[in-house]
């Protein structure tokens, strides 16, 4: 029937089907494209995101209420952590003071002073405006618009309304993470109904347990930070936690070259070093799925092309990502050199598995879809990896065996260059059987079974004289050799068939006694019958 005798239906559900298979392929590409793009873009801004190491001019904040209002530089007669204090402390006084707030700018020794209500407050130098780029009377201005505002929002923060309206949020936002716990927690136990009593091993269900933990904590210190910002009072906590923070993440861990590292540069080198792995492992299965199927390569050479754009892809992709990061790799030689020796030693097995699985990939001794049998494992071969190599056994038990096994110990190929194989059955008859009828009835069974080739046609030898048996062997040929165990069970069960219905007996182990000459009844020596007669005496009078 050609494909327009097919009914309607089936042609829409087909075209149905592979315009759903096309659209499904499209986020996968567009996904690729957006990690790439992601990548490329992070690491163009790689080095702005580490710290160069430069002389700079010490700065200290003015906080108020928990908000951070600009910074202020050394001067000649104060360093800037002396200014910040005697800022905050005024700007604290004239918040807590309901009354009016008149913020001005007066000129003295040439440079301009910020007054509140005619009280000194802070003289903005050279130093300050050349941080911002600003003149000073250009930066007295922007500092003093901005105190003026924090003051106002300052006495409105701390009015009766205000404080009331806040609390009410507070106790709602309370309310809300509880609510927020409670619901996490069902969800989780709805969508993730782990627990070792139901078979699910005890350490995934504390991984699950974990991250709940992990979720609702994060929810209650999001709330914290959120309750504490909302009051003028508490906000310092919350900058100050944040800032505790932000420090801790940013802070110099080490120095390479002229440029010194943090941990959230750490951080987003290892997101792109993932980035990287997961753009590689998209590209690999691009190509395994859509390209390298339209070249006519056999599955075993697809797999090795694969993985060598796999990982080709991840080391230059690695090396690159270093360098524009700004790390010397030349100054990491020694560092490399030594870390290479311990890893030489501590990973001696894992680095011999990944040459051995190099050696496969090439070399070929075995193959992707080959029945092979290492050790006590039979099965087929599922994946090559780099590493270890999967094996489906005929029970569909995913076996996991390390490259270099293949390499070390003999393996049984059954598919090597040539599927076709031969199975050896062994057969014995009882001695004075037709032995004529015996091979009739071995190569009748052979021939009505499917899975035996006809050529080369099956055969049978006469094996010699067993101590019970005439032993024949049936020899036949099968292109598949996972079925080799079902092909010899299928023809034992019709060889015993045959061999009921033509009276054939299949012996088992027989024995012969034979018996030397000598007297019944035994005699015995009078003194072991005197013996015999003075016990059975005793044994009487007992």
């Amino acid at each position: 029937m050609g494909k327009s005798d097919r009914p309607r239906h089936l042609l829409s559900a087909s075209s149905r089907l592979v315009t759903h298979r096309r659209h499904s392929t499209r986020p996968r590409w567009r996904s690729a494209i957006a990690i790439a793009l992601i990548l490329l873009l992070g690491v163009l801004l790689c080095p702005a995101s580490a710290q160069v190491n430069s002389p700079q001019t010490p700065k200290e904040p003015i906080i108020l209420d928990g908000e951070r209002l600009f910074a202020v530089s050394d001067s000649e007669q104060f360093p800037a952590e002396e200014r910040a204090d005697w800022i905050e402390s005024e700007l604290v006084r004239f918040a807590e003071d309901p009354g009016a707030v008149d913020v001005r700018i007066e000129e003295r020794n040439d440079l301009p002073t910020i007054l509140i209500n005619d009280r000194y407050l802070l003289t903005v130098t050279e130093q300050d405006a050349l941080a911002e780029g600003y003149s000073p009377k250009k930066q007295a201005s922007l500092w003093a618009k901005t105190i003026k505002k924090a003051l106002e929002r300052a006495h409105q923060e701390r009015s009766g309304q205000f404080l009331r309206e806040t609390l009410i949020k507070a106790i709602l936002a309370v309310v809300g993470v509880l609510a927020l716990s409670w619901g996490l927690g069902w969800w989780w136990r709805r969508s993730f109904p782990l627990s070792s009593s139901d078979g699910n091993s005890p350490h995934l269900s504390k991984i699950w347990h974990l991250t709940l933990a992990g979720a609702r904590g994060l929810a209650f210190v999001a709330t914290a930070l959120y309750i504490t910002n909302l009051f003028p009072w508490t906000r310092q906590w919350s900058y100050q936690f944040l800032e505790i923070l932000f420090k801790s993440l940013t802070a110099p861990l080490f120095t390479a070259g002229n440029r010194s590292y943090s941990i959230t540069n750490l951080l987003i080198l290892v997101a792109f070093l993932v980035g990287l792995v997961v753009f590689a492992n998209s590209l690999a299965n691009q190509l395994r799925s859509r390209i390298l199927p339209m070249t006519g390569l056999n599955r075993n050479t697809r797999e090795v092309v694969t993985a060598i754009v796999k990982y080709t892809a991840i080391s230059i992709g690695t090396v690159v990502v270093l360098q524009v990061w700004g790390l010397d790799l030349s100054s990491l030689t020694i560092l490399a050199s030594a870390l290479g020796v311990g890893i030489g030693f501590g990973f001696q097995d894992i680095a011999k598995n990944l040459g051995s699985g190099i050696v496969l990939m090439f070399e070929r001794p075995i193959q992707v879809g080959d029945f092979v049998e290492v050790g006590d494992y039979v099965g087929t071969v599922e994946r090559i990896g780099s590493r270890s190599t999967v094996i489906r056994t005929l029970d569909q038990i995913s076996i996991i065996v390390p490259n270099s096994r293949f390499l070390e110990s003999e393996v049984i190929n059954w598919s090597h260059d040539n599927p076709v194989s031969r199975l050896r059955i062994p057969v014995g008859v009882a001695y004075g059987s037709d032995i004529q009828a015996v091979k009739s009835i071995l190569l009748d069974a052979a021939l009505e079974h499917s899975d035996v080739l006809k050529v080369p046609p099956p055969r049978v030898t006469f094996s010699g004289f067993g101590d019970s048996s005439l032993d024949f062997e049936l020899w036949v040929w099968c292109s598949d050799p996972s079925r080799q165990y079902i092909v010899r069970s299928d023809l034992y069960f019709a060889i015993e068939e045959a061999f009921r219905k033509s009276n054939v007996e299949i012996p088992f182990p027989q024995r012969d006694l034979n018996v030397r000459t000598g007297t019944l009844p035994l005699e015995i020596s009078p003194k072991l019958e005197q013996m015999i007669l003075k016990l059975l005496q005793q044994m009487g009078k007992s």
